[in-house]
C-alpha cells in the first residue's frame, strides 16, 4: 500500500461512526497490555528478590546452626579438660589427656579457626591468613607433639634440656594448610572464597575478578610462584624439629612432610592451573618416597 492509499484508508476510518469507541478500546488495550507487562516484570523482580532473601535467610540459619555447634564443641572441650566423661569417646580423650598432659589452648584456638570460616571469605593480609592457618592446622602439631614424644637420646645427659618442638610443629601445620589452599584455589573459588592474601593479589597485579574468572596469565604465574616459595619456606622451617621426635614418630612425620611438599611440585607441573586441574602426588611416587623418608628418619 502506497502513502496515498494509506492516507485515504486512515481518513475513511476516522470518519467511521464507531471510530472514537474503537480507538478508545484500542488505546485501553495497549495500556492494559503495557500495565500487565510492567506488573509481570515487577512480579519477576519481586520473585528474584524473594528468592535472594530466602537464600540469605537459609544461609544465615545454616551459619547460626554451625555457630551453635561450635559453641557446644567449646563447652564440651572445656568439660573434657576438667575430666567430665559422657560417652566412650570422652573416656578415650580424657585417658589420652591423663597420659599425655596438654594445654587446652590449642584446642580452643582450633575452634576459633572454624569460627573464622563462618565470617571470613577474604584475607586482606598474610598475617590474617597465617593466623587462620595456625588455628586450623598449626594447632594439630601442638596437640600431637606430646603424644609423639622426644627422642631420649637428647635428654639422657644430666645437663640436657628438653628440646622445644613447638615452633616446628606449628610450622608444619601451616605449611600443610598453605599447600591445601594452593591446591584448592579452584574449589574455594566455587564457594566464593579466596584464601590468597589480597595484598599479594594487588602486589602482582592480579584482581579478585581475575581469580573468580580463573584467568591464567603471567601475573597469575608470578603470584603462584611467590606463594609456592613461601609455602616451601614453612616446610623448611618445620624440618629442624623432626629430628627431635622419638624414633617411632620421625618416619611418619617425614613421610607426611615430603608428600605434602610434593603437591607443590605437582602444582608446578600443571603450570599453576589449579582452576582446571587437581594437583596431587601419585601412588607410585608415594611408594617410592617411603624408603627415602625412612632413611631420613634414622638420622638424629
Amino acid at each position: 500500500m502506497n502513502s496515498n492509499s494509506l492516507a485515504e484508508a486512515t481518513g475513511s476510518l476516522e470518519k467511521h461512526p464507531d471510530f472514537p469507541g474503537l480507538a478508545e478500546s484500542l488505546f485501553s488495550l495497549i495500556h492494559y497490555r503495557s500495565s500487565v507487562q510492567k506488573k509481570c516484570a515487577q512480579l519477576g523482580e519481586m520473585e528474584c528478590r524473594l528468592l535472594s532473601l530466602l537464600a540469605d535467610e537459609m544461609e544465615a540459619v545454616r551459619m547460626n546452626e554451625l555457630a551453635e555447634r561450635l559453641d557446644r564443641w567449646e563447652d564440651k572441650t572445656r568439660a573434657l579438660f576438667k575430666g567430665t566423661v559422657e560417652d566412650d569417646l570422652d573416656a578415650v580423650m580424657v585417658d589420652t589427656l591423663e597420659r599425655f598432659p596438654q594445654d587446652i589452648q590449642p584446642y580452643l584456638d582450633m575452634i576459633e579457626g572454624q569460627r573464622m570460616d563462618l565470617t571470613w571469605t577474604r584475607y586482606p593480609r598474610f598475617d590474617d591468613l597465617k593466623l587462620y592457618c595456625y588455628r586450623v592446622a598449626g594447632t594439630v602439631g601442638l596437640m600431637t607433639q606430646g603424644v609423639m614424644g622426644v627422642d631420649g637420646a637428647y635428654t639422657s645427659a644430666p645437663w640436657s634440656d628438653r628440646p622445644d618442638t613447638s615452633d616446628a610443629a606449628v610450622a608444619l601445620g601451616i605449611a600443610n594448610q598453605r599447600t591445601n589452599i594452593l591446591r584448592d584455589v579452584g574449589e574455594d573459588r566455587g564457594r566464593g572464597r579466596i584464601y590468597l592474601p589480597l595484598e599479594d593479589l594487588e602486589r602482582f597485579g592480579y584482581s579478585e575478578e581475575d581469580l573468580m574468572a580463573g584467568r591464567l596469565n603471567s601475573a597469575w604465574s608470578e603470584l603462584m610462584q611467590f606463594q609456592l616459595q613461601r609455602a616451601r619456606g614453612w616446610f623448611a622451617r618445620s624440618e629442624a624439629g623432626v629430628r627431635w621426635l622419638s624414633r617411632d614418630a620421625r618416619w611418619p612425620v617425614w613421610t607426611s612432610l615430603r608428600l605434602y611438599r610434593g603437591i607443590l611440585d605437582a602444582i608446578e607441573r600443571v603450570d599453576y592451573d589449579v582452576f582446571n586441574n587437581r594437583a596431587y602426588v601419585g601412588k607410585v611416587s608415594k611408594l617410592l618416597d617411603l624408603p627415602r623418608s625412612f632413611v631420613l628418619a634414622q638420622a638424629r
